[in-house]
């Protein structure tokens, strides 16, 4: 007779399956003394979620869509708009839409030509008042008591802090050039700041006025390859939030615009950048879809497809979107020279 077919065996084979049993049995007994709770946070769990996608719902209908057939009267805070930025890309679609709805325009930029050229082109098509200001922004502070006098007392309602500069090309940060650096902080950041402090005390004296600061999706994670251009642009957004908690109270309205990537000049390092699509809309479409969240909205992508991006950030783990910046910007990077 074999080891296993033995009387022994058998019974200690029996007992081993009984055992199993019976610890399945208390592990029911012990479980079932903690499902109730497990319930109630599972229930508090989805409670949770399902509120917050509720209310991301609720938001998305109320800036992309209610925002579109209900559109704010914007020369009630004012008969003059402030745009930096303004000839070329998203600061020209600001200008040019802000006209359209009767705007007076102060059009800041450093090519006298083409402040110029832009300045007619509003007079004629909106026949609407323009003052242009030549300045170049990168130049630092100096400059801001000259932009201050060349303002004078005009009721300046809106401000658009649009002006910014990025890298050339993505590039590793001793590879930036130090203008470029010095060109981002002065005009990324001490730009937003001065050019604020000049505006805000006459929209305070009025109890009205509006300032958009354009910051960036970029600055959502820590985007490498573009350091300097992301961190410039986590300012923006932190310092346009804390300012709107401090001044809401007094009328003012300061929205911070965190759009993903438009087709400006800004991406011309891309060619898949460079070409509108639903994803990297032109900036004619983004501005008409960001001007009208103005009032519904104090932080917002400003363009639906954006939206959706910055969902999708939301639940992707820091680790991941710093691989995934680095294969997109060697995959969109047209370049000639990759400086990384």
């Amino acid at each position: 007779m074999s080891a296993q077919q033995s009387p022994v065996y058998n019974r200690l084979k029996m007992a081993a399956v009984d055992s199993a049993f019976f610890l399945i049995q208390e592990m029911g007994i012990t479980f079932s003394r903690y499902r109730n709770y497990l319930a109630l946070i599972g229930l508090i769990y989805c409670s949770k979620l399902g509120c917050a996608v509720t209310s991301r719902l609720y938001e998305a209908l109320k800036v992309h869509v209610v925002a579109r057939l209900w559109k704010a009267d914007l020369k009630k805070y004012g008969q003059w708009a402030l745009v930096t930025g303004c000839t070329d890309g998203i600061g020209r679609e600001y200008a040019r839409q802000l006209a359209s709805r009767g705007l007076n325009i102060i059009l800041l930029s450093r090519n006298q030509a083409k402040l110029q050229a832009t300045a007619s082109e509003l007079e004629r098509d909106y026949q609407v008042q323009t003052h242009i200001i030549v300045v170049d922004l990168s130049q630092g502070r100096e400059v801001y008591a000259s932009i201050a006098e060349q303002l004078g007392n005009k009721e300046i309602g809106i401000l658009v802090n649009n002006a910014g500069v990025m890298y050339d090309q993505p590039s590793r940060f001793c590879n930036v050039p130090e203008k470029k650096l010095i060109e981002s902080v002065n005009i990324n950041m001490m730009a937003v700041v001065m050019l604020t402090y000049i505006v805000l005390p006459q929209m305070l004296q009025r109890k009205r006025g509006i300032v958009i600061n354009l910051s960036s999706i970029s600055g959502f994670y820590p985007l490498p390859l573009m350091a300097v251009y992301s961190a410039s642009k986590v300012f923006v957004d932190w310092f346009s939030m804390a300012l709107d908690v401090e001044y809401r109270s007094q009328g003012i309205i300061v929205q911070s615009l965190i759009p993903s990537y438009v087709s400006t000049n800004l991406v011309r390092f891309s060619n898949f950048l460079s070409k509108p699509s639903f994803i990297v809309p032109d900036a004619k479409r983004f501005v008409s879809s960001a001007l009208d969240t103005i009032t519904y909205s104090k932080r917002t992508t400003g363009f639906w497809s954006h939206g959706l991006q910055y969902w999708a950030m939301e639940h992707t783990p820091q680790w991941v979107w710093n691989i995934n910046s680095n294969l997109m910007f060697r995959a969109i990077d047209s370049s000639k020279e990759k400086k990384f």
